[in-house]
């Protein structure tokens, strides 16, 4: 392939396997597997993907639990001129059923593990025609079906070690995550391999990757936080360290985790760390080989950040925002915990360009909050199958030199500090009406999740004939912490104006999460209805 793929993700492994072949790629319950190793096993399965057929531009799906072969399969299926499709190993088998009919996904790389789901899937109408079980033999498997046809791990051992030659351009697609979409159908972001190394080279770069660190990989494959734990990891020949489901719920097996696998680079959403430090049983300074704590994904209550730099005093702390749709498109490296409620977003990176401005599409003055749009080098191509989503979500505006560049409503509200950082504020579509004014919900939440006694918050608003939105939070309280209905609105109503003050409180013991650890607004709020 030569020069011409030094911007292709596939080729930070071939170049990575050149220069530490026996470095351990990735770590696993046990299990390890070197550079070497990892990019032979990857061709091998490129090598009969490609053998039944799998042409450029293809979509493979690939479904299995956070796994070594998952890695090997994503790598796979990019060295077979193909873009991979991250199926959730949790969400159930109709909505696979809707993203492989909707991607035409005719090839799928699975584990044994799957095959019970993968049976429920064939029952309807769907696009399969190969399935790739890396895990199991041909004779020893029962999995027969007449409607695809199967291709075994003993089938694949046999392929060539050598990379298969394919023409592979920068600007052809890498991979589709999907995301979910406000009409209950999920979107397809569609991200190319140049989009995607313009991230991860700036990461590799900025976050100093060496090939001694030990990288966690706590986010599921399916969410974009993984495009830095896999890639950035291997552009630096270092360690993937794969952080089991089963781990990642328990903040005290988590730690645990955490000191044994000698984690040098963490990178996860708030809540999860919020976890570690309410119950994970932390001592001062007992991780000193963790150096870089990454965070992304959602607000990051400062009470929480505060302990976890107290606790954690060796590392480095740094805030990554950007939607699925830019990759990360701005940072903060958190030196100091300022006084205000929140911390940064920070400033452009990766070469974007940030824009901010009002309801009529003008740049707003210092000081002020707008709609944040961004543009550079590693925006998404499009919304898979969905021109009009696609068109909507992009603009050319007046506040970019480039007149022919593509701008991306990003949809967040944010405020342009006098120091040019980035202050998030909130969603477009939270911004509410309340008896006449408008409302943030997202500043009702930062309020709420600075009380010590609080371990979250979450605002939502209801419909409401007179008002127009009712607001509603969700409380879940520190134990013993005595937070009466009656303190939280005193609470509120000492630092918000009294429309904003929430119209009802509701007890939780814990808020239902999404597969990537975020908070649940959907359900919260069909719970409120």
């Amino acid at each position: 392939m030569g020069d011409r793929d030094i911007k292709l993700l596939h080729a930070l492994l071939t170049n990575s396997a050149k220069r530490r072949p026996e470095g351990t790629a990735v770590r696993s319950k046990g299990k390890k597997i070197s550079y070497h190793e990892l990019d032979a096993a990857s061709n091998k399965l490129a090598y009969s993907l490609i053998k039944k057929s799998t042409a450029a531009g293809d979509r493979v799906g690939i479904y299995m639990d956070k796994s070594i072969d998952a890695v090997i399969a994503i790598f796979a299926v990019l060295k077979a001129g193909a873009c991979y499709v991250p199926l959730d190993p949790t969400a159930p088998p109709e909505r696979q059923r809707i993203i492989i009919n909707d991607c035409s996904i005719r090839h799928l790389v699975a584990s044994s593990k799957k095959l019970p789901l993968i049976e429920e899937i064939l029952k309807k109408r769907n696009a399969l025609e190969h399935i790739f079980i890396t895990d199991a033999k041909g004779a020893e498997c029962s999995f027969r079906t007449k409607k695809i046809k199967a291709v075994f791990g003993d089938d694949i051992a046999k392929a060539p070690t050598a990379a298969p030659r394919m023409r592979i351009e920068e600007t052809d697609l890498a991979y589709i995550l999907y995301t979910s979409g406000s009409t209950g159908k999920p979107k397809g972001v569609m991200v190319s391999h140049r989009a995607s190394r313009a991230f991860v080279d700036w990461a590799h770069k900025e976050f100093c990757i060496k090939g001694r660190d030990i990288v966690s990989a706590h986010a599921p494959f399916c969410f974009d936080l993984s495009v830095f734990d896999i890639f950035v990891t291997v552009s630096a020949a270092a360690t993937i360290c794969i952080v089991p489901q089963g781990v990642s719920g328990f903040p005290r097996s988590l730690a645990e985790f955490i000191k044994r696998e000698g984690i040098t680079v963490w990178y996860s959403v708030p809540s999860a760390l919020v976890q570690l430090i309410l119950h994970g049983g932390l001592k001062s300074k007992e991780f000193p080989k963790l150096k870089k704590i990454l965070f992304a994904g959602e607000v990051f209550p400062v009470k929480h950040l505060r302990e976890l730099m107290r606790l954690m005093s060796g590392a480095k702390y740094y805030n990554l925002y950007g939607p699925t749709e830019t990759n990360v498109c701005a940072f903060y490296h958190v030196n100091a915990i300022p006084k205000d409620e929140a911390i940064p977003i920070g400033k452009a990176c990766a070469g974007a360009r940030l824009f901010v401005a009002d309801a009529d599409g003008n740049p707003v003055k210092r000081g002020e909050t707008g709609e944040l749009y961004a543009q550079g080098p590693s925006l998404m191509d499009a919304y898979w199958n969905d021109p009009a989503k696609t068109e909507e979500a992009f603009c050319t505006g007046s506040f970019s030199k480039e007149k022919s560049g593509r701008i991306y409503k990003t949809g967040d509200r944010v405020r342009r500090g006098a120091d040019k950082n980035l202050w998030f504020r909130g969603r477009c579509d939270e911004m509410i009406k309340s008896r006449g004014y408008r409302v943030e919900l997202g500043e009702i939440e930062s309020i709420l999740n600075s009380h010590k006694g609080l371990i979250e918050a979450a605002a939502v608003a209801v419909p409401h004939a007179e008002t127009g939105s009712i607001i509603k939070t969700f409380i879940c309280r520190k134990e013993g912490s005595g937070l009466s209905e009656e303190k939280i609105r005193s609470f509120c109503a000492k630092r918000l104006p009294g429309y904003m003050v929430p119209d009802e409180i509701i007890f939780k013991e814990s808020f239902p999460k999404t597969s990537t650890a975020k908070v649940d607004k959907k359900r919260l709020k069909a719970e409120a209805l």
